[in-house]
């Protein structure tokens, strides 16, 4: 890993163990709410991993914060700034594509605004999110074709979708140039899922 990620990394595995410890949970308990190995949770909380987006939103919903608390202090203010380059970098392609956290807001109703661009042939797949998920997408350069399920669109520069997040995703670049896009992600209530109430019975039963 460079400095940036693993700075990043070392941020987002203090802010995982310290949800974790809040709600008085065993490595295990999370693991085993999160679906994520134990091994992965211990390389996560020490800095150690650069985890891929799908298991930060299992660690994320599993803790009732909402990816957004992972990636950022844990003091809430009024008016939240993200300078160019600031983003959390949470995602890298083959081809040089980033996928960039810039902003989210608090549970319960999440909303995550990204920054992405994809180099020639890179491609994400994301698992479905919690259900009722929705997502806007608007192509600022190059194309993009956008998988929901088992229909595709192909998007160019200008070009915007909006879908269900709930099911199976992704975004590809199937063109000869790369491609810019902006990626709003609304996740609704986030910690009140069956999931989060099992961490605070696991919690409970720990005591």
């Amino acid at each position: 890993m460079d400095q940036s990620t693993a700075s990043l990394a070392s941020a987002i595995g203090g802010r995982v163990r310290h949800e974790r410890q809040a709600r008085r949970l065993t490595l295990d308990q999370l693991s085993d709410l999160a679906g994520v190995s134990r091994r992965m949770l211990v390389n996560v909380e020490q800095g150690a991993a650069n985890p891929s987006v799908g298991t930060l939103l299992r660690l994320s919903d599993a803790l009732g914060v909402g990816l957004p608390a992972l990636v950022e202090p844990p003091e809430a203010a009024p008016l939240k700034v993200t300078r160019s380059g600031e983003g959390a970098a949470l995602w890298t392609g083959d081809a040089g594509g980033r996928g960039v956290l810039v902003a989210g807001t608090q549970p319960p109703d999440v909303l995550e605004l990204w920054d992405w661009t994809l180099g020639v042939g890179d491609a994400h797949a994301s698992e479905a999110h919690v259900a009722g998920t929705h997502e806007l997408l608007q192509v600022h350069h190059g194309s993009v074709t956008v998988t929901v399920g088992d229909q595709k669109a192909t998007l160019n520069a200008g070009d915007a979708i909006g879908f269900a997040g709930d099911v199976d995703h992704g975004y590809a670049n199937a063109g000869t140039e790369p491609a810019r896009f902006s990626l709003t992600v609304f996740e609704p209530g986030v910690g009140t899922s069956p999931k989060s109430n099992k961490t605070s019975k696991a919690a409970a039963n720990d005591a």
